[in-house]
């Protein structure tokens, strides 16, 4: 099961991590000074995400 990890680092700030159903974490969050904000980007993901493009920026190599 895939699931969002709210945690405090270091340096006081609240982040979160994106795990997926093996408990390897497939991406992790900037910090914020509110536990609030770190929901709030979580649900902005749940919400906007399901049609996300794909946007390849890499070179062709030759």
């Amino acid at each position: 099961m895939y699931r969002f990890e709210v945690y405090k680092d270091k340096a006081g700030e609240f982040r979160f991590r994106f795990k997926a159903s093996n408990g390897e974490t497939m991406f992790s969050s900037e910090g914020y000074k509110a536990k609030a904000s770190a929901m709030n980007a979580i649900e902005s993901i749940k919400k906007n995400s399901p049609g996300a493009d794909v946007v390849d920026q890499t070179k062709a190599e030759a």
